[in-house]
């Protein structure tokens, strides 16, 4: 029988198990179901399979036409709904034909299975754990969002723009596609296992846990990996750019900050990532708007004031310049992380890791590195993008050698170009015309 066939009586199956045993939760749906079966904020019972929804959740344009000749199964002609005619023989017939990866990775049918005959072994335990988490779903956070906070409330409204909130499941980046030093896999590694032993951590006590500064140049990955180690918590992440504070909302910073805080407790488990964090010392320096500086103050009680271990919260703080940072703001955090520029072992497992999925003639990532000293992995994208956009000029998908290090010599000399003191009149052409190699030192990129 087909995959498609297989995947569709999946779905209906998984429909028919959850709608008739209780002891199941939305965490034990599979994500993509989730999504086609989340109404009004929650997934009610029974489980209705349409055409549409099992399109959309198996992939197969045409679910019934997919399992139509099948002897247990019957659709609505009126309504256009799937259903199981005869579960058993239903159960019977996928339990023959189902792999172990199918089952893993369906705590429902894993729990459904446990007591029934079946070929391949299942564990739903395992299944469970193997799941994403309902919190990983974006419309999950949606909900919250529109739970606690009224799209009317102007003020309301107004705060939820400080912030950008990223569901796991839209974060494409992983830990796993990061190139990352001993002391910053040591690091995580770390606050991972704090998360799993949360409860115990409370026991005794423990709970100055889970405030992180990651500092390093821009480029570095102090962003990228934190938003790869929200994907693989399944943790929401919510970032708020400091600057952002003076920008928008003078005079009701304070309140603005304290709001911030209040949406990632709301999300929470989740993580809280503050960038710019070098901004509170610039401003408790400086002369600036005395309601800035008590929105500074705000975010420094705010902070004593959030945990992991009592809010499942872990709040992650990023800058640049490290060195324009206090006591006062050093001593919020329990962990300090070094993102440094790549050293040349680094940059070559960067070029290994970021061309995995392309097609290189005489590929030589140690060349690479040993030409590129001083860039950051955001750099050496940017120098592998402009490799890949030459080479389609001359409509070639397969690179070479060549075409990377040509690309060096293109990127350090726009690079050095930006730098340069010129003339009046060039400097505001090159403004008005932008970086021609897209390169921004303002920012931390990717690596």
């Amino acid at each position: 029988m087909s995959n498609p066939a297989l995947s569709v009586v999946e779905f209906l199956l998984t429909a028919h198990a959850y709608s008739t045993d209780r002891r199941f939760d939305e965490n034990d749906l599979p994500a993509e179901y989730r999504k086609v079966f989340w109404q009004g904020g929650s997934i009610e019972r029974p489980l209705s399979v349409t055409e549409e929804n099992a399109r959309e959740a198996t992939d197969v344009d045409e679910p019934w036409e997919a399992v139509s000749d099948l002897l247990f199964t019957t659709r609505e002609e009126f309504s256009g709904e799937l259903a199981l005619s005869d579960p058993d023989l239903a159960t019977e017939w996928f339990g023959k034909r189902a792999d172990e990866g199918r089952l893993a990775d369906n705590p429902t049918l894993s729990g459904f299975y446990e007591d029934r005959e079946i070929d391949v072994p299942v564990d739903y335990e395992r299944a469970r754990e193997n799941a994403r988490p309902i919190q990983a779903d974006r419309v999950w956070i949606d909900n919250l969002l529109e739970t606690y906070f009224d799209p009317d409330d102007e003020e309301e409204a107004e705060m939820l723009d400080l912030v950008d909130i990223r569901a796991p499941e839209e974060i494409e980046m992983t830990l796993n596609d990061l190139v990352l030093t001993g002391q910053q896999e040591a690091e995580i590694e770390k606050i991972v296992k704090a998360i799993e032993h949360r409860d115990y951590l409370a026991q005794i006590g423990l709970r100055e846990i889970g405030k992180l500064l990651f500092v390093g140049p821009p480029g570095t990955g102090k962003t990228t990996t934190s938003r790869a180690l929200a994907h693989d918590l399944d943790l929401p992440f919510v970032e708020v750019k400091l600057s952002m504070i003076t920008s928008q909302y003078l005079g009701e910073t304070a309140k603005n900050v304290d709001k911030v805080f209040e949406v990632a407790k709301r999300l929470s488990p989740c993580i809280l990532f503050i960038d710019e964090f070098d901004f509170v010392a610039k401003t408790r320096r400086s002369d600036e708007h005395a309601a800035i500086k008590r929105a500074v103050n705000t975010l420094l009680k705010s902070i004593d004031e959030v945990s992991l271990i009592q809010d499942d919260v872990l709040l992650i703080g990023a800058t640049n310049h490290p060195d324009q940072l206090d006591a006062a703001a050093w001593r919020r955090f329990d962990e300090i992380v070094n993102f440094p520029k790549p050293d040349e072992g680094m940059r070559t497992d960067i070029f290994s890791v970021i061309t995995r999925e392309m097609e290189i003639t005489g590929f030589d990532p140690g060349e690479i590195a040993a030409e590129t000293e001083g860039l950051t992995g955001s750099d050496l994208r940017m120098v592998l993008r402009e490799a890949v956009l030459e080479a389609l000029t001359e409509n070639r998908r397969t690179l070479t050698q060549r075409d990377l290090l040509d690309a060096v010599v293109d990127f350090e000399e726009r690079d050095t170009l930006k730098d340069l003191d010129m003339i009046e009149g060039d400097h505001e052409a090159l403004v008005a015309g932008g970086d021609p190699g897209g390169h921004d030192h303002d920012h931390d990129h990717d690596h």
